[in-house]
């Protein structure tokens, strides 16, 4: 197959991975690359295209999860073994959304450094199980119905008094909406207010799951480029000012970690507002901030009703729960309640119910604060031993906040390649690249370092990384 000769088109709706994956799809099931056939290195394909490494290496993770491709290590990357020599029956174009387990790894118990996990350890099970039994014991059938939709009323109304006091947030219980999930919450609003082919600005680098939700929805990405004050709203403007969706993360930038600045939190909302446009505010883990109090909510200076908030109790709690919640405008909760009965996404009541309770006590209050302290401690772990066994390699970025670590690597380096070297030797690091649609941008590592739960844990993760990092990479 001509590589070279990939045609590509930077102006159309379908972003370039999404190009690529077909381009070599169509090649496999026509018959034009064979089983066995051995395709170019991501370093090599992106330099013919003259593209970033990330745009070819998420292509390439696409494809390698539906089976097309294998990756043999040293050996690169080929067309699969397993798939028969006729051609195959091409199926119908769909949008395309990338499996989670291409990212994140799924196994029972967690990998060292894993991105997106509370302290699982420090989870307090036995009030909880106290919790959850004590709703089970309660008599009446209430609890046995079908449940409302938009989600359990009382953990509704004790969210709306949280997001007032701790977020800045002016809403009541009606426009709370329960969700299955930051990923079931997105979902939500596309199916209420986008339709397909909308723009819709898109952090670059920004969260990978959001991207494939928004996708899969129709929606027309744009990358608009982020720097040290948060999302370049004038770039946004330039690419797309008549982009009907924006969705951002800006008390915690994911996964850059820095704050959308106050004159580009202005500045967004006034373009929403001329634009008539729609701002979904990410608000993943404000919860964690160690210096300074936690950030005001955009949502907070929202006076014309365009953002709809999210939140999720996955960061707090534990990511099993899958529950979210949405703050939506007071005028769209008819068009939102409606849409929700049709979607049932809801966490199962028993459990809105436990966390209902576990607010309403004050549990949730006392979690967060013991967290809090934690983690400054578990992140001292971390950054101590990185400095002091892998300093000469990486550098660690500063953050205010979050539950991650971003550590800079030497220009040049194929954080792609790193990454999954790290994690086959069982340290589940993410490669800032990957992060990526069209940024070319300085590469990293991110690092969870939630579950880092003492200084010579942190220093023998840290042993195991360096082999990596000292490891020549093909």
């Amino acid at each position: 197959m001509p590589y070279q000769h990939i045609q590509l088109d930077g102006d159309h709706s379908i972003p370039l991975y999404l190009q690529i994956y077909r381009r070599f799809r169509e090649a496999i099931t026509n018959g034009r690359l064979h089983p066995g056939d051995r395709i170019p290195s991501v370093r090599s394909l992106a330099s013919e295209l003259d593209l970033a490494r990330g745009t070819v290496e998420t292509a390439y993770q696409l494809l390698i999860s539906e089976g097309y491709l294998l990756t043999r290590g040293p050996a690169g990357t080929v067309v699969s073994p397993q798939l028969p020599t006729r051609r195959i029956k091409e199926k119908p174009t769909l949008p395309v959304v990338i499996r989670e387990s291409t990212i994140r790894p799924q196994r029972p118990v967690p990998l060292p450094l894993q991105l997106g996990l509370p302290a699982l350890d420090a989870f307090p099970r036995k009030l909880w199980a106290r919790l959850a039994g004590s709703r089970l014991r309660r008599p009446g059938v209430e609890n046995l119905v079908y449940p409302d939709p938009r989600g359990y009323a009382p953990l509704r109304s004790a969210i709306a008094a949280y997001v007032g006091i701790s977020r800045g947030i002016v809403c009541g219980p009606d426009q709370v909406f329960i969700c299955a999930g930051y990923p079931a919450a997105l979902e939500l609003i596309c199916r209420c207010l986008m339709k397909p082919g909308d723009a819709c600005w898109f952090e670059d680098p920004g969260y990978p799951f959001a991207r494939d939700v928004l996708i899969g929805a129709g929606a027309k990405l744009v990358p608009v480029p982020v720097d040290g004050s948060g999302l370049q709203v004038d770039a946004g403007q330039t690419l797309a000012d008549d982009a009907r969706f924006a969705v951002v993360t800006p008390s915690h930038q994911s996964p850059l970690g820095v704050a959308l600045s106050l004159p580009r939190r202005l500045a967004l909302l006034e373009w929403a507002n001329r634009r008539q446009s729609w701002i979904v505010e990410d608000d993943y883990d404000s919860e964690y901030r160690y210096h300074g109090r936690p950030l005001p909510a955009l949502k907070s200076l929202d006076d014309g009703g365009r953002v709809l908030y999210a939140g999720t109790f996955s960061k707090v709690l534990y990511p099993g729960l899958r529950l979210a919640y949405l703050v939506v405008p007071a005028g769209l909760i008819p068009r939102f309640a409606g849409v929700s009965e049709r979607m049932a996404n809801n966490c199962p009541e028993l459990l809105q119910g436990t966390v209902s309770d576990f607010i309403e006590q004050g549990h949730f209050t006392r979690h967060l604060k013991k967290m809090r302290n934690l983690y400054t401690l578990r992140r001292s772990y971390l950054e101590g031993a990185l400095q002091e066994i892998c300093g000469q390699h990486l550098k660690i970025e500063p953050q205010a906040g979050g539950i991650q670590l971003l550590a800079r690597l030497k220009a040049g380096t194929d954080d792609g390649a790193l990454a999954d070297d790290a994690l086959a030797s069982g340290v589940a690091v993410q490669a800032l690249s990957r992060w990526c649609l069209a940024a070319e941008i300085e590469p990293g590592l991110l690092m969870g370092f939630t579950n880092v739960a003492s200084p010579e844990q942190a220093r023998d993760i840290c042993r195991t990384l360096m082999l990596s990092l000292n490891r020549p990479l093909a």
